[in-house]
């Protein structure tokens, strides 16, 4: 693109653009002459995908702002009302993050000014609790602003539909194609005359409320959260987000104590205290261990900015906290949901299971081991909820489901991973094991010694820019054009291309799978929301293997497929 291309782009953004700072922020990357700069907020427009929006926030085409905000919701909106829905409505959130107000009030006066009455959360709120309010609203659809545990500069923008869960077919695509279609800004009302005109309003705590009523419902063992919920001590970090309010009270309500960082407590887009805003990082969890180990705490808990994602840290036995994956803790709530519901007698007929096809395959063994069905989607929560009203729909009942990268859901009420509800099974399952002399790492390794040790790993290349996305597409089709005979030393047994039909019948995607004649499964994508590409890794100890043997075999084994990864360019 040539600086005269540039020019006239952010010349038609500038005229359009409403807000100063986004304006400012644009003309002092040109009056800096950065055409690097510019050159990549311009190449393309910020692609409205099949979950919404995420970028940089800035001014110009492809960064988000408000501009970018206004013709995404009037895209929205034209495709809710080309449904012929009477009185259509639709909820907003909005988490911690920069701008997140702003936009998520954009977002509402824009669907105000096509007609639909816009129900905004009047503070910030989780992700779960829009797909919450969305089905105890009867919504058509909902908007959540947020990045999730991106880094600050980036903001995002996700779009539900009205059974609670993100976009899927055929309302994805008719969404992107109605907001692809936008030419123009259509004028907006202001806030007054919104609210007059009834086409506006606020939510308070009565979705707070009938939500915390829907957890407390759902507890697996109240009677020994009533008894003994003082011995539990948690610390609790929401990492300067969303999930303090509904965490600290639901928590509080069960008597549990509950300390949360002080210094992470309050809402703060900048994140000042992490890198990155994200639970997974054992680095983000570092002032909530440090203060565990001085409390003499019992449990750790991290939630992401927007509360959809959740890690957990709990005494080895030996002195020290240990750090679990998303499919270690992933199996823990399995097994104890499971066993619970079982034990009790709660556990209902034809009980589904749902994961992701890169969570790992102990899951499924441990399901199956409860006689709960699995059931494999592709990557991405949006395909959870899609499961769970098509298992609806068949008579099936949805017990449990999670994917790997820390996001669960126990409650069908809920079509969106969600960190709050799991928090409190989370403890729940901690004082279980506590009462019973067991901590969470023993009765991990007890699962695997009775089903077999897995090994997980994820490794993912960042590449931005314009020239980023043209090597991550590379790096798919050589992958596919010329895939290997062996890694790591072992033979390639099958490989899977899911843009083709496969076995489990799921939808066409960029996804290869390759299965090793170790059953090690490598899983290659192209990430949804990031400029990344991602490689997943999950290896299995041999049968009867002793669990130490199996950790160390599988650790060198892991070892020669990071290298084999990290060489594909």
């Amino acid at each position: 693109m040539d600086r005269q291309e540039i020019e006239r782009k952010a010349r038609e953004y500038l005229s359009q653009e409403e807000v100063p700072y986004f304006k400012e922020d644009l003309q002092k990357a040109l009056d800096q002459g950065d055409w690097g700069e510019l050159e990549d907020r311009f190449y393309r427009e910020l692609d409205f995908g099949t979950g919404g929006l995420r970028g940089i926030i800035g001014g110009g085409i492809n960064r988000l702002n408000p501009y970018t905000i206004r013709k995404a919701t009037q895209g929205l909106a034209d495709y809710i009302l080309a449904q012929g829905i009477k009185n259509p409505q639709a909820a907003i959130a909005y988490d911690s993050r920069r701008f997140s107000d702003l936009f998520a009030k954009t977002a509402a006066l824009v669907l105000a000014a096509r007609g639909i009455k816009a129900r905004l959360f009047s503070t910030l709120h989780p992700t779960p609790l829009l797909s919450f309010a969305v089905r105890e609203l009867g919504a058509a659809a909902g908007i959540v602003v947020t990045a999730s545990h991106n880094p600050p500069e980036y903001n995002g923008y996700k779009v539900y539909w009205s059974d609670g869960a993100q976009l899927v077919p055929p309302h994805d695509r008719g969404v992107i194609d109605q907001v692809r279609r936008q030419e123009g800004l259509i004028p907006l009302p202001d806030e007054e005359e919104a609210l007059n005109s009834g086409l506006l309003s606020y939510i308070g705590g009565e979705i707070d409320d009938r939500y915390a009523a829907l957890v407390h419902s759902r507890l697996l063992r109240p009677g020994l959260i009533k008894e003994q919920a003082p011995r539990l001590k948690v610390v609790y970090t929401p990492l300067h987000g969303t999930g303090r309010a509904l965490v600290e009270r639901l928590l509080g309500e069960l008597g549990i104590p509950c300390l949360t960082v002080p210094e992470q407590r309050e809402p703060d887009g900048g994140f000042p205290t992490v890198a990155f805003p994200n639970p997974e990082e054992p680095a983000a969890l570092k002032m909530a261990l440090d203060l565990a180990v001085r409390e003499g705490a019992s449990l750790v808990i991290g939630t992401d900015p927007d509360a959809d994602r959740i890690a957990i840290a709990a005494p080895d036995g030996g002195g020290n906290f240990r750090l679990f994956t998303g499919n270690q803790l992933g199996v823990l709530l399995g097994d104890y949901i499971f066993s619970s519901l079982g034990e009790t007698g709660r556990l209902p007929d034809r009980p589904a299971f749902i994961k992701t096809i890169v969570t790992t395959e102990l899951q499924s063994l441990l399901a199956a081991k409860h006689g709960v069905k699995v059931y494999d989607v592709l990557t991405g929560f949006k395909y959870i909820g899609q499961k769970i009203r098509e298992l609806e729909a068949a008579g099936e009942n949805y017990v449990f489901g999670g994917e790997e990268s820390c996001g669960y859901l126990a409650l069908k009420e809920i079509r969106d991973k969600d960190a709050v509800s799991t928090a409190v099974i989370v403890a729940e399952m901690a004082l279980y094991h506590l009462s019973r002399g067991q901590s969470l790492s023993g009765r991990l390794e007890e699962i695997y010694g009775e089903l077999g040790y897995f090994e997980e790993a994820l490794i993912s290349r960042t590449i931005k820019g314009a020239a980023g996305v043209g090597e991550i597409q590379g790096i798919m089709a050589r992958l596919r054009q010329n895939p290997p005979v062996e890694l790591g030393g072992v033979k390639v047994r099958e490989i899977l291309d899911y843009r083709e039909k496969n076995r489990m019948n799921l939808p066409p995607s960029d996804v290869v799978q390759i299965r090793l004649e170790d059953e090690t499964l490598i899983t290659v994508r192209p990430s949804g929301t990031e400029p990344k590409i991602k490689f997943y890794a999950s290896l299995r100890g041999r049968p009867g293997q002793p669990p130490a043997e199996a950790q160390r075999d599988c650790a060198g084994r892991l070892e020669r497929i990071r290298a084999y990864l990290n060489a594909l360019s």
